[in-house]
């Protein structure tokens, strides 16, 4: 009996300790005593080392490829910038344009203006039509109907009714008229009077101002004038300008114009004219006036071209440093470019320095090449401009170099069309991170995919170790209760042998 309820007690100890053991699983390393946790971290993180490690240089490589050839295309745009005014021949080939008195004209020149000295005397000013009604009061009515104002060949016809019948009411409906046919209308008041005063808005000889009235209270007949008929008694209004060709003489032979800026007048040379020139009267029978010329000088300009060469120049060593940087290896701090053997950098490398090297021989100026520019390559690649051999050549053949550098075949040309194969939308750069952005979007989805993977192997890890900690825990509770059973069993045989007991 007693060996039985002995092993009944055992069963049921051993059920509790099971059910101990149970709970144990929330509470890591109280079986084991070891750090779960730091296992399973350490685990994890081994399991995944290499692919982790792969993934994060991938992603270092791509990002910095991706950096460097947005470096690269910025480089490229600075360069195609400076080079965009060297393409065309007319535009880098330019004149300048100066008078001596800038008070009688200024001028400016365009490609095609030929260099020479030229005599300009102005006589008179283009200048528009004016007409002005006679003084009235400033609150008067004037009348009602419609007044047509004619300009030259256009016209057009205005309403005046008892609301807008005033001088000022006049003059307002006929700025605002939609089809104003080129007269500005206001009032100027003086001692005597308001006056209703009209403009003609552009000059010329043939832009005469006509005004007449028609319907209405009659009113209006106040506000008349016939430029066909300027001595009309019927006319109200008086011209007090009369529309002006401008007159002007070049190299002593007369000339006109409708405007004050004169276009054709020289090859390529736009005139302002200002004012008329200064004159002087001579004493005799009879007295002659003469106004004094001043001098239209027009000359090559090559101030520009310099500019424009200089930055073509400036901006080509960015691109040719920026490549070095990119590709090249650094000795000192054993770092390589992120583009290093890059074959797309090579391969514009190579056509960039086939470019440079171009040799026009038809060139009949004697300016075949950079070299001729004063433009020279340096031991580390850059380039060298030479400003007092530049400036000859602009001096001496500003055509020349215009047709060296641009034109079809000409170097900023061929340059431009480079760059564009790389810049363009669509073009070889916006190909390569296009893939690029591909790639660093597929390793991020690889490190996701990684990452869900250790999060599965370090649970199971986990799990696996709370279930062999929560069998340690149960062996030691068993041998724990077994050691007291075996140390209880003891005493009680050892007490019944000194009492000299004996049971059978």
């Amino acid at each position: 009996m007693s060996s039985v309820a002995s092993t009944s007690s055992a069963a049921s100890t051993a059920t509790a300790t099971s059910s101990a053991g149970a709970a144990v699983i929330s509470s890591q390393g109280i079986g084991s005593g070891l750090n779960i946790s730091s296992i399973v971290s350490t685990l994890t993180t081994a399991e995944g080392a290499a692919q982790t490690s792969q993934y994060a240089g991938q992603q270092t490589t791509y990002s910095s490829q991706v950096s460097a050839y947005a470096t690269f295309a910025s480089s490229l745009d600075t360069l195609q910038s400076a080079i965009v005014g060297l393409t065309d021949p007319t535009k880098l080939a330019g004149f300048d344009a100066t008078v001596s008195d800038t008070t009688i004209a200024t001028a400016s020149a365009s490609s095609t203006a030929v260099a020479g000295n030229y005599s300009l005397t102005v006589t008179n000013l283009a200048t528009p039509a004016t007409l002005t009604s006679a003084a009235l009061s400033s609150a008067a009515t004037v009348g009602t109907g419609t007044l047509t104002i004619k300009v030259g060949t256009s016209s057009t016809s205005i309403s005046i009714s008892a609301t807008n019948n005033t001088l000022s009411g006049i003059a307002a409906a006929i700025n605002g008229a939609t089809n104003n046919p080129g007269v500005s209308a206001s009032v100027i008041t003086t001692s005597d009077g308001s006056r209703l005063v009209l403009s003609g808005t552009t000059t010329g000889a043939g832009n005469t101002i006509g005004v007449s009235e028609s319907g209405g209270d009659g009113g209006l007949s106040a506000l008349v004038y016939d430029p066909t008929d300027p001595t009309a008694t019927t006319n109200t209004l008086t011209q007090t300008t009369a529309p002006a060709d401008a007159n002007f003489s070049i190299n002593g032979y007369a000339a006109t114009s409708a405007t004050n800026v004169v276009d054709g007048a020289i090859s390529g040379v736009t005139l302002n004219l200002t004012k008329a020139s200064a004159t002087t009267t001579t004493t005799g029978t009879p007295p002659v006036t003469t106004a004094t010329p001043t001098t239209l000088t027009v000359a090559p300009d090559t101030t520009g071209a310099q500019t424009s060469i200089g930055l073509f120049v400036t901006a080509l060593n960015g691109v040719l440093s920026n490549i070095q940087t990119l590709t090249g290896y650094n000795a000192t701090t054993g770092v390589a470019g992120a583009l290093e053997g890059n074959s797309v950098i090579e391969g514009f490398q190579n056509q960039l320095e086939n470019i440079l090297d171009t040799v026009t021989a038809s060139n009949s100026s004697g300016v075949s090449s950079l070299a001729d520019l004063g433009i020279t390559a340096n031991q580390d690649g850059s380039y060298t401009s030479n400003s007092t051999t530049l400036g000859n050549s602009l001096s001496s053949s500003l055509t020349g170099v215009a047709n060296l550098l641009g034109g079809t075949n000409g170097i900023a040309t061929q340059l431009n069309n480079l760059v564009n194969n790389y810049t363009q939308p669509g073009g070889l750069l916006a190909t390569i991170n296009t893939g690029l952005q591909s790639s660093i979007k597929n390793v991020t989805a690889e490190q996701t995919a990684l990452t869900a993977r250790l999060a599965t192997y370090s649970a199971t890890l986990t799990a696996e170790y709370n279930a062999m900690d929560s069998a340690v825990a149960l062996l030691k509770q068993t041998q724990t209760y077994l050691t007291a059973e075996f140390s209880s069993g003891s005493t009680s045989s050892t007490s019944s042998l000194s009492s000299g007991t004996v049971s059978s």
